[in-house]
């Protein structure tokens, strides 16, 4: 059913639609913004899973050395 959706005619009808609620003239501004704010979704993908692991690491190394006086009683 969803493959159905994204068939060429689909696709066209729909670009015909955005044509005319949005004009010529802010359709492109639109596709940059949209461009624009997809990578830096990637990007920030990238840098939170590039951090993950270092996160995991610091975090059992500081509990495992907390001193005994620290703890409360």
């Amino acid at each position: 059913m969803l493959h159905d959706l994204l068939l060429p005619q689909h696709l066209l009808i729909i670009l015909l639609v955005a044509l005319f609620i949005f004009g010529p003239k802010k359709l492109p501004e639109l596709g940059q913004g949209l461009g624009k704010g997809i990578r830096s979704f990637k990007d920030s993908l990238k840098a939170a899973s590039e951090e993950q692991p270092e996160k995991t690491e610091t975090s059992s190394t500081s509990s495992t050395s907390a001193k005994s006086s620290d703890l409360p009683k």
